[in-house]
């Protein structure tokens, strides 16, 4: 049987990104969610998803919302109220202005958040938007301490998760995006090998006030709803045998 990974991030972020995440697992085929804990909607979001039947990961963010530590303690990821700089701010920053002592201390902040709230630790461990150089080394660190499998940030190239090769396929941020053609270039890629298992990142969610202000991606969130919920999308993973795994899953 071919083998396809395909997951929602963003858990949390609204309460309407959790009502279209929700509905992308229980009507349609996701079987990983990735978390914010820090979010103001990450209990919504969590109780929304209790029944269902999922991985859960700690997607680790410093550019939404509120730190869970002090401000002042983590001032190089916090502007001047308190809440994260947005992911803005990172992309057109000259050089790697995150503090490594200070990412760390909000990193273990957020871990201990998830472990707080789930019960159990992330089945896989990555982070937000944040290309920083010391934000994935402050993840990396935090990971190898509490012996959780890390995720390296996925930008277009193959990544290694445990002892299995993920190629990333994420096209939501292009112009023009069509889910369903995304989702069958990866299904394109799936086969019954344990090596190069394509995966697929997906933001799917609803719109609301609170998006439509904070985040950039906004009508692929809605797009993407609709295809992991088609007939025709559920149809293709039968005719073509694959199985969708779980990070959980990997060795």
């Amino acid at each position: 049987m071919k083998k396809m990974l395909i997951r929602a991030d963003d858990l949390g972020y609204s309460k309407a990104v959790n009502y279209g995440i929700f509905e992308s697992i229980h009507s349609g085929i996701i079987n990983n969610v990735g978390v914010m804990v820090n979010m103001e909607a990450t209990s919504h979001g969590l109780n929304l998803i209790k029944k269902e039947n999922v991985d859960l990961g700690l997607h680790t963010v410093i550019c939404a919302g509120r730190p869970l530590t002090n401000p002042k303690d983590i001032s190089s990821i916090v502007d001047e109220r308190g809440f994260f700089k947005n992911s803005s701010t990172y992309r057109s920053a000259n050089k790697d202005f995150v503090n490594l002592d200070e990412v760390m201390i909000e990193i273990e902040a957020q871990y201990q958040r998830f472990i707080q709230l789930i019960g159990r630790k992330p089945d896989y461990f990555e982070g937000h938007a944040v290309a920083s150089q010391n934000f994935v080394k402050g993840m990396k660190m935090i990971a190898k301490k509490h012996k959780a499998p890390y995720l390296p940030f996925a930008f277009g190239t193959k990544v290694t998760f445990k002892n299995t090769t993920l190629m990333p396929v994420m096209e939501s941020m292009e112009e023009n995006y069509q889910p369903q053609a995304t989702f069958f270039k990866a299904v394109s890629l799936s086969s019954e090998s344990s090596e190069n298992i394509p995966m697929m990142i997906c933001h799917p969610g609803y719109l609301d006030e609170y998006i439509l202000e904070h985040s950039s991606l906004k009508i692929p969130r809605v797009k993407e709803v609709e295809m992991l919920c088609a007939a025709e999308t559920k149809e293709a993973c039968q005719k073509q045998k694959i199985k969708l795994i779980r990070y959980s899953e990997l060795t």
